[in-house]
């Protein structure tokens, strides 16, 4: 069986207000071309399709056109696309009988009566267990295990079987991914690989944007990253995964296809920090015609000045590129008065961190406890959201 892994394309992203469709487009117009080149025998697409639940009109008929152009790139591949975290389940089976027209399985919720519905035949070429994003607290125990066990009374043939899944594997490098920690990455708990159980070929995860492999034993388990970056910090190659497997148990060969964007994410300087009269002077020097987005990193003893931004921003209107943000550094440690969030970090913080410093400024410790009530009421807020 041949597998094509991506996840994460979080279309509709915006990067500071600017409209990234024309990224986005030029990302899935590569993701066809490989169809064309490669062939694979099934496409998983494992979770975070969209970047809100509530995507825009435009964006989901990009999605709907590419889709289209992706079946008619190879008319027998299967395409199994399941909900991410960022999804909505609801809006992701809306389509769901006019999707099966094109080869493509659209799986949005678990569901809990009739679990083997995940289970996904590959005719004469393998099996795929598809599971959406499902909160840790609310997956049935046992539920992989299970799936792979209905796979082996099925497979009679001994063909490969993949499993797909969107969430944190204990272990996982989180780099580019903000105010992440071992435990949680993006809002969903870190689980171990032992919950995936045995008898799968290979896992297709989701989530975790940075291409790695999750150490199992086997080099069989593998988060295949974004296609687009959709932070400064996510500065690695962004890809997808080809997969091949000959037979169940056989030992999977991958392969990586880089995704060019037309328009990359750049920090000037490269390494390190730089004054600001410094910055301005990269900015200056970079190339009229290059497209990209840019970010300052500038060191600054006290403030920036007061019109850096405009600044900034005035040097690259005429250049292809488009000024994104000046990311500051004190140079020397902060006072306890300097801890209070400016405004451009409290618009970039994540909910979690604008708590954890108001607790510190009432003098109190932001504990485990307190930050497990916190990630308990968001992830039922997000939940709530993510059905509606």
């Amino acid at each position: 069986m041949k597998i094509l892994h991506t996840s994460d394309w979080h279309l509709g992203h915006t990067l500071y207000n600017y409209d990234r469709a024309d990224e986005q487009e030029a990302m899935l117009l590569q993701m066809v071309e490989i169809v064309k080149e490669h062939k694979p025998d099934v496409f998983l697409l494992s979770g975070d399709v969209f970047h809100t639940s509530q995507p825009s009109a435009a964006i989901q008929t990009l999605l709907s056109e590419k889709m289209v152009e992706l079946h008619r790139a190879h008319p027998d591949m299967v395409i199994i696309m399941t909900a991410g975290n960022h999804d909505s389940g609801s809006k992701h089976e809306i389509y769901r009988a006019p999707w099966l027209t094109l080869n493509v399985r659209a799986i949005g919720h678990l569901n809990r009566e009739n679990p083997e519905e995940h289970i996904v035949e590959i005719p004469g070429k393998g099996y795929v267990v598809a599971v959406p994003y499902v909160n840790e607290r609310n997956i049935p125990e046992g539920l992989f295990p299970s799936l792979i066990n209905k796979v082996e009374q099925l497979n009679a043939g001994g063909l490969p079987v993949a499993l797909m899944a969107h969430t944190t594997v204990q272990g996982v490098d989180f780099t580019g991914h903000a105010h992440a920690s071992e435990r949680n990455v993006g809002g969903i708990d870190a689980v171990e690989l032992a919950e995936f159980g045995a008898g799968y070929d290979y896992i297709a995860l989701g989530h975790i944007h940075r291409p790695q492999f999750v150490h199992s034993g086997h080099h069989n388990v593998r988060y295949c990253g974004s296609p687009l970056p959709v932070s400064f910090d996510e500065c690695y190659p962004h890809s997808v995964s080809l997969v091949e497997i000959d037979g169940h148990g056989s030992a999977p060969r991958i392969d990586t296809i880089e995704i060019v964007n037309p328009h990359p994410l750049v920090t000037l300087p490269a390494v390190g920090f730089a004054s600001w009269e410094q910055a301005k002077k990269l900015l200056e020097e970079y190339p009229d015609d290059i497209p990209a987005y840019i970010r300052l990193n500038v060191e600054v003893d006290d403030y920036l000045p007061p019109l850096a931004h405009a600044d900034a921003s005035l040097i690259a209107e005429h250049k292809q590129c488009r000024f994104c943000l000046i990311n500051t550094r004190r140079a020397t440690s902060a006072s306890r008065n300097d801890s209070a969030m400016s405004v451009q970090h409290f618009r970039e913080a994540s909910p979690i961190e604008i708590a954890r410093q108001f607790v510190i400024d009432q003098g109190r410790e932001f504990s485990t406890e307190i930050e497990k009530l916190f990630n308990e009421a968001a992830k039922a807020v997000a939940e709530e959201q993510r059905l509606n």
